[in-house]
């Protein structure tokens, strides 16, 4: 590593910038690090993962290493969570009697009529058979928390994979049905009832598969915004007893409902008058299984890994115990481990520089707003404010979740996981009826990650991506800017994309563009999804350019905002505005622009990502934006008949 931040041994100078940006900032590193055996993908955001986890595993030895906690502490609950799914030999014991107290109440469920009971009892701990319900803002009343109900019960990532009759549907359905048969089979059936209840288990996902919304419209706000009232729903769905339901998951005075997809309700309600309780509960006990699997003795963990590891992922072994217990344990109680991550990995001072970065975005993409040469007058003034008002959450939430209450033991593995989720399940319907929390965070600070909630209009920045090679205080400016500044720049964007320029400063989903302005911003779009339609990965999958395009947007635009912040601030630090090691400020940052999604994957991961992912592949988020910015032209002289050369009509310009 150079003092500056990158390593130009990560480099492949035999290829051109104007060519193939990515592989020229990345192709030593790509030829140097293979993916190791237990990941799918390996690159930037896992290897900072990784190291992540081991920050957090060492917290978690060091409670171990104290001999008694007081009981609801973190130290209590973490250390015997943490125990709890280490002890391999109870685990190995146990098999998968732990999931015996699910499979009891679904067996002695004897009328039809005790589906609504079930379904919400089942749903309380995590297992979302049929359908999806949860707790969000009301799209457009965002001061107000509302119900929302959506398709769901399957248990591959895309409603494709039961529909369509491609290689690669065929290859991943194929191979699912062989997954039900060993872990049925290992639950104790013999072959033939395994056979019989794989059937039925095809046969419902399936139809419910049928009835399901694309992947396309699916992210479409608008089109999975449906209010109805209770009586409405019951309508809909005459044939289920939605005010039981609700009363037993804690939602009886939800009030208005919002039904994301009616078309998929009403094929469950023909599901449910010619489909028999015993097919219903064959299932049901499918889905306690299939999702507890990897919680449970090694032969269920490790034909788990086999489907959705190996088959799905295309990783070769499974990572090392403590890190799959670890995973479990932080996403049941992110906050108490949260506390102490912060504490000890995030200093005051990458906050402070954090927010440096963050205002100098918000001033060029201002700027940039202002400039735009497709946008009426009283459409940027409304996204000027929009952007002013849009709040930025760095490091870590103001208040901490509380645990109170919770019983963790050392010796349950399972039952810790269910009792968190029974526990998630009532904070969450304590949401109906109160004030809105502007203040929650939906991602821990450990997370390596960030996101825009539209609904807030918020960016939020977890501490844990606050590190290299994404930030560091240490680093040439250049390499901030292009890293995480690119980041910052996406999610402030994603405010602005295809579905976040639907929501308004107070976070309404509202039309409150001209007619004018949303033909050409269509338009515009339109010219980014038909590039990345192009794109292709393994066995010639292509991009989906409709299901990533919210993502291209904000790559693109977090790119541009992220180079014009930079060029503001050398400006105002012309000292800085220095060649290192042969590059020049602008080629500096489009080095560290392409080191964010550095990235090796596996041909099953690959596909698995196009298929079901609404973002694209790293190189194609590294060479796609670059190709449409005339700041990459101008820094490496790109011209006609060089490969990433678009000629000026076919560049996407939105942002």
């Amino acid at each position: 590593m150079t003092h500056w931040g990158f390593d130009t041994k990560d480099m492949d100078r035999t290829v051109r910038p104007q060519d193939d940006l990515y592989h020229y900032a990345n192709g030593g590193w790509l030829r140097r690090h293979a993916i190791p055996k237990e990941e799918s993908r390996w690159g930037s955001f896992m290897m900072l993962r990784r190291q992540v986890d081991e920050q957090l595993h060492a917290i978690v030895k060091e409670m171990l290493a104290k001999k008694r906690s007081p009981a609801g502490s973190p130290e209590q609950l973490v250390g015997d969570f943490f125990k709890s799914g280490m002890d391999e030999a109870r685990r190995e014991k146990l098999g998968a009697s732990p999931l015996e107290p699910l499979f009891e109440r679904i067996r002695k469920s004897k009328r039809r009529e005790d589906l609504a009971d079930l379904i919400a009892y089942l749903h309380t701990y995590g297992v979302d058979v049929l359908f999806y319900d949860g707790i969000d803002q009301d799209s457009k009343r965002s001061e107000r928390y509302a119900l929302f109900l959506g398709q769901g019960g399957i248990s591959l990532g895309d409603r494709d994979y039961y529909l369509k009759d491609d290689a690669e549907s065929n290859r991943i359905r194929s191979a699912y049905e062989r997954h039900i048969l060993r872990l049925l089979i290992l639950a104790g059936y013999d072959a033939a009832e395994a056979k019989r209840r794989q059937s039925v288990i095809m046969e419902i996902e399936t139809q419910l598969a049928r009835h399901a919304m694309d992947k396309v419209d699916a992210r479409d706000f608008e089109k999975t915004y449906h209010k109805m009232s209770v009586t409405q729903l019951a309508k809909l769905n005459p044939s289920f007893d939605w005010e039981r339901f609700l009363a037993k998951t804690g939602a009886k005075h939800a009030g208005a409902l919002i039904v994301m997809q009616p078309g998929f309700f009403k094929g469950l309600e023909r599901m449910l008058n010619r489909i028999g309780l015993e097919d219903w509960k064959t299932y049901f006990e499918w889905h306690v299984l299939n999702e507890h699997a990897g919680l449970l003795s090694t032969a269920f963990v490790k034909e788990s890994f086999a489907f959705y590891g190996k088959v799905l992922g295309g990783a070769k072994t499974m990572q090392p115990l403590w890190r799959r217990v670890l995973r479990t344990v932080n996403d049941a109680l992110g906050e108490e481990i949260g506390k102490l991550y912060v504490a000890r990995h995030f200093p005051p001072e990458a906050k402070v520089r954090m927010r440096a970065l963050v205002n100098d975005l918000f001033d060029a993409y201002e700027r940039r707003i202002k400039a735009l040469d497709w946008m009426t007058a009283g459409t940027k003034r409304k996204a000027v404010k929009k952007l002013r008002a849009m709040h930025h959450k760095i490091g870590y939430p103001d208040t901490w979740k509380s645990y109170r209450g919770l019983e963790i033991r050392k010796d349950d593995y399972v039952g810790n996981v269910l009792r968190v989720t029974a526990y998630e399940s009532k904070r969450e319907a304590r949401k109906l009826g109160r004030a809105l929390d502007r203040g929650e965070w939906f991602m821990y600070p450990q997370t390596v990650n960030a996101y825009n909630q539209f609904g807030l209009n918020d960016i939020v920045f977890p501490a844990a991506i606050l590190q290299p090679p994404f930030f560091s205080l240490e680093a040439d400016d250049a390499m901030n800017y292009g890293s995480i500044g690119t980041v910052i720049g996406h999610e402030m964007t994603h405010g602005f994309d295809d579905q976040g320029s639907k929501f308004d400063v107070n976070g309404n989903m509202r039309t409150w563009w001209t007619k004018r302005d949303a033909e050409r911003f269509a338009a515009k779009t339109k010219l980014l999804a038909k590039q990345f339609d192009a794109y292709t990965v393994a066995d010639g999958v292509h991009v989906n350019g409709k299901l990533t395009l919210g993502e291209n947007v904000a790559d693109l635009g977090g790119a541009a905002i992220a180079y014009d912040a930079y060029m503001m601030h050398l400006s105002n630090h012309p000292e800085k505005n220095v060649t290192i090691e042969g590059f020049t400020p602008a080629e500096r940052f489009f080095l560290a622009f392409s080191l964010f999604e550095r990235e090796h994957s596996r041909p099953e991961s690959e596909k698995l990502q196009v298929l079901t992912d609404p973002h694209s592949p790293g190189i194609f988020r590294i060479n796609g934006p670059a190709s449409n910015m005339s700041e990459f032209y101008e820094a490496f002289g790109v011209k006609k008949g060089d490969k990433l050369w678009r000629a000026p009509k076919d560049r996407a310009k939105i942002w």
